[in-house]
């Protein structure tokens, strides 16, 4: 955790991201007992406030845990949204074990790509206006 400390500390003076997920305590002392759900499978979760106390205990810093499935509820996700979410996982992993870091992942036609961020935000795209007609109609037929 410190040599990812050191990394990014002249990036992003003050600010860090640690990401992880699902599953990532299965095998660390620290972990809270695993709950299971109705046909006995482990529940996995958890490390987010595991590591947020850990960092907090040995820096000091104040550390925050968000967890993207709660800042992004828009509904249940389909298997495209479970399967792309892997694809984007697996290309952020990719990123890091390259050293390519100041990318981010990208879904460019049905293919997973990386783009720097400088690339990313070099110009601003905007959402075709049939879109955004056909999601206001939606909302007025929902009394919305």
């Amino acid at each position: 955790m410190s040599a990812l400390f050191g990394v990014t500390t002249h990036r992003h003076p003050g600010h860090h991201e640690i990401i992880s997920q699902r599953g990532a305590l299965q095998n660390v002392s620290a972990a809270p007992p695993s709950p299971t759900d109705e046909f006995g499978h482990i529940r996995l979760g958890g490390i987010g406030p595991v590591l947020a106390h850990e960092i907090e205990r040995r820096t000091g810093v104040e550390t925050r845990v968000v967890v993207l499935g709660h800042l992004q509820r828009g509904g249940s996700p389909t298997a495209f949204d479970r399967v792309l979410a892997t694809r984007y996982g697996l290309g952020a992993i990719d990123l890091v074990h390259q050293h390519q870091f100041g990318r981010m992942i990208a879904l460019r036609g049905n293919e997973i790509a990386s783009a720097s961020m400088a690339q990313a935000l070099e110009s601003t795209r905007k959402v075709d206006q049939s879109l955004i007609r056909a999601a206001l109609s939606l909302q007025e037929g929902i009394g919305a």
